[in-house]
């Protein structure tokens, strides 16, 4: 099979749209659909369905998907390593995140990004709920979680430290819990899991938050959300520093507890399919996220730095 015409069915099959994706690679469009008819004939079905209004995948074409961008990927790597091409990384990376750090974090990031790649685009697909790296078929997913799924490869962006926070107007009221055991008896901006999450005290002692023994009024999917429902003073809530380090350094929030930690393991990964080849449009998004974001000493661990307010 002729790459360039794989190429040019994964581009239509991103852009749901064959003369887009025929100009995005510098072909006509009669061209584009003279070739891809080809690569039809020559595998025996038809992957892209027409109409007059729209272009969508077929069965079929879904199934050879996944197929075709590693055959290109392995194609991009190979001629990399072999000096192939001088030029920089092209084409589309699909890329997941979790809505809140890439608002916060990625988006700041794009101006930059696109001047130091200007033929690389980003399908960026946003969302805090859990999503699946492999049946999403992306290029390079964000995760913050302990890296378990031996089904995943994956290189640490940063550290994920959560803690503990509240506004100033909340402490107030409330007044400052001074033992994980007085949680209990305050409100809390909960997570949509209702997970319980382990602490660790300033002398190795174990202790748990756990959002369903406490008075959940809100339960929230969206650590946008929960950070701004926290500095309005709805409630205590747990939060990444990467989420919160702004608003605590600028007394917004105030950390709650800060003797104690959260023990969840939880690390920034960078990850992509065990099967997949780490691509050269891949490689250079991580290095250029890592060089920008990594080993941020805001968003890392300083219990026990904090005086209680």
């Amino acid at each position: 099979m002729d790459t360039d015409n794989l190429r040019l069915f994964v581009m239509a099959a991103e852009l749901l749209n064959i003369s887009a994706a025929g100009r995005a690679l510098g072909i006509a469009p009669a061209v584009a659909s003279a070739r891809l008819a080809k690569l039809e004939q020559e595998l025996g079905v038809e992957l892209l369905r027409r109409t007059t209004r729209k272009v969508s995948l077929s069965l079929d074409g879904s199934d050879f998907l996944p197929y075709a961008r590693e055959i290109l990927a392995q194609s991009d790597a190979a001629r990399a390593i072999l000096g192939g091409t001088k030029a920089g990384p092209k084409g589309i990376l699909r890329f997941a995140a979790p809505s809140s750090f890439a608002q916060r974090h990625i988006m700041p990031l794009l101006p930059k990004f696109h001047e130091t790649y200007p033929e690389l685009t980003l399908d960026l697909r946003l969302s805090d709920t859990r999503f699946d790296a492999i049946e999403g078929s992306f290029d390079l997913a964000l995760r913050s979680a302990p890296l378990t799924d031996s089904s995943l490869r994956g290189r640490k962006l940063a550290d994920d430290t959560r803690v503990l926070c509240a506004a100033p107007s909340y402490v107030e009221t409330h007044g400052m819990p001074q033992t994980p055991a007085e949680l209990q008896n305050h409100q809390f901006i909960a997570w949509s899991d209702l997970d319980p999450r382990p602490l660790i005290g300033p002398g190795g002692e174990a202790a748990t938050v756990t959002p369903s023994d406490m008075i959940c009024r809100a339960i929230l999917d969206d650590g946008d959300a929960q950070r701004e429902a926290t500095i309005a003073g709805a409630g205590i809530s747990i939060n990444s520093l990467w989420s919160v380090s702004e608003e605590l350094a600028s007394g917004q929030l105030v950390r709650l507890l800060p003797g104690w930690r959260m023990n969840d393991h939880s690390v920034l990964w960078l990850v992509y399919p065990r099967s997949n080849v780490l691509t050269p449009k891949t490689r250079f998004f991580i290095d250029f996220l890592i060089a920008n974001l990594g080993n941020r000493p805001d968003w890392r661990d300083q219990a026990g730095s904090a005086a209680p307010v």
